[in-house]
């Protein structure tokens, strides 16, 4: 390329790039003030040492059979890897929007060889051959981007770039817990079962005891009849049991990504379940930067006020630009001559004059999305305050109930060993016996779920916090 064709494509490029982008229009992309309190109660907010949103899952807990099925579920969740991919669309998106910035520069080159015949009215007869060549390169319809509307919606398209990868993140976070809060429940339904085994197993012998002294006459119908519904009633719940630890292990298998990590190691009992801390709950200001939710809800709003700023530059001239400069001769030994060097330069406007409306209704619709944007915004950190508050209160009082359920559950043992001692001596009734051992059953039912209810808390603090975002 001679230096005049190089001069004149650097003239097209430098101008186009300095006159782009003078104005925005956009609204100040600024964060809305924390729509909750300052603090969370300091009655639910005992101190700790650690900081969720700095601990990995790996860390936090110490089940290795748990640990091995988080693996499994960050390495093969479906939902999870479709999260991901939509992180490369939104950033192949963008990379689209962002190109617009800049003028493109095309390349060409042609060689064209015409035969036109001769007038043969004239006289004359044959063909006169003509040869063209050409090269050169071209700016095609470059927008002067004057108000700012390119640069906006490039803005646009990377907030909501940004906006996919803390999606992901957030749905990361929610599938550990997931996976955590089904494992927990499947521990719970374990003991449950082999709790309830034990106690068909027990009534079943006190049936065949209460049949026997029926058979002696030392007792009546009743007392076998109230024994057999003791009998039935484990029967009963041993079977909704197993259907609970059959739902839970196919949830369990659909986390994990369809299919069940093979050779598990051996799981821990609810009451050795182990997590890391004390969680330092910190402020509510500090999940703007930690809850990946709140940062893709702030990202989504900045994205409504970009377009908003596009919208607004719609009402201005549109000033566009196309150049090229290049070579053309109808000879190839002389195509890069000096004399063969030609340009064009020629910049266009245009200007809606009458669009019925379009305009004004396509900036309420983008002021109308940016106020939907700042009321996600706010339910977000309203939501993700409320979580973590529900949590520490959790922290709080489950324990004791958990301690309470203990107490609860060694005086119903006594009981129903006194009810069965006095009925052995025909002092009561089987009816006392009967109540004695439903209690025991429910209050040590009740322990159980109280165990995972509390374990599960651990848990949904641990995520509330925006812990667990790495391995």
């Amino acid at each position: 390329m001679t230096r005049q064709s190089r001069l004149a494509l650097a003239v097209v490029l430098a101008c186009s790039t300095m006159l782009s982008g003078c104005v925005n229009l956009a609204p100040e992309d600024r964060r809305p003030e924390l729509p909750t309190a300052p603090d969370y109660d300091g009655e639910y907010r005992p101190d700790g040492g650690v900081v969720a949103s700095q601990l990995g899952w790996s860390d936090y807990f110490n089940d290795p059979q748990l640990k091995l099925l988080l693996a499994a579920a960050v390495e093969n969740n479906r939902d999870l890897v479709a999260a991901t991919a939509r992180i490369e669309q939104a950033r192949a998106q963008y990379r689209i929007q962002d190109s617009q910035r800049l003028p493109q520069v095309d390349a060409s080159g042609s060689a064209v060889r015409t035969r036109t015949p001769l007038d043969t009215n004239s006289g004359g007869s044959g063909s006169v051959t003509f040869d063209s060549y050409n090269a050169g390169v071209a700016v095609t319809s470059f927008e002067l981007d004057f108000w700012g509307r390119v640069r906006n919606l490039s803005d646009s398209a990377r907030a909501n770039y940004l906006a996919t990868i803390s999606a992901q993140r957030a749905f990361y976070l929610s599938l550990i817990g997931d996976v955590a809060s089904t494992y927990l429940d499947l521990l719970e339904t374990g003991e449950q079962i082999a709790f309830a085994e034990a106690t068909l197993q027990s009534r079943t012998e006190g049936l065949r005891i209460a049949k026997l002294r029926l058979d002696a006459g030392v007792t009546s119908a009743l007392d076998y009849r109230q024994a057999e519904v003791l009998l039935t009633q484990a029967q009963q719940t041993l079977g909704a049991q197993r259907l609970s630890q059959a739902q839970s292990r196919n949830q369990l298998t659909v986390l994990v990504g369809g299919r069940l990590p093979a050779d598990l190691p051996d799981s821990l009992p609810l009451e050795r379940q182990e997590f890391a801390g004390p969680l330092d709950a910190g402020l509510p200001s500090d999940l703007l930067l930690s809850r990946p939710d709140i940062v893709a809800a702030e990202q989504s709003l900045s994205a409504a006020r970009a377009n908003i700023g596009a919208a607004r530059a719609a009402f201005f001239p549109r000033i566009s630009l196309t150049g090229s400069g290049g070579l053309t001769s109808g000879s190839l030994d002389d195509l890069f001559s000096e004399d063969s060097f030609t340009w064009s330069f020629g910049p266009s406007i245009s200007l809606p004059i009458f669009d019925w409306g379009a305009r004004d209704a396509d900036l309420g619709l983008a002021r109308a999305l940016e106020t939907e944007a700042v009321a996600t915004y706010d339910k977000t950190v309203q939501t993700a305050f409320r979580e973590v508050s529900d949590a520490l209160a959790g922290r709080r009082w489950l324990g004791e109930q958990v301690d309470t359920a203990r107490r609860t559950v060694a005086a119903q043992e006594a009981t129903a060993r006194i009810a069965r001692l006095r009925y052995r001596e025909g002092v009561v009734s089987y009816l006392e016996v009967l109540d004695a051992e439903r209690n025991l059953f429910s209050a040590q039912q009740s322990l159980l779920e109280l165990i995972r209810a509390n374990d599960q808390n651990q848990v949904s603090l641990f995520i509330a916090l925006g812990g667990g975002v790495r391995p």
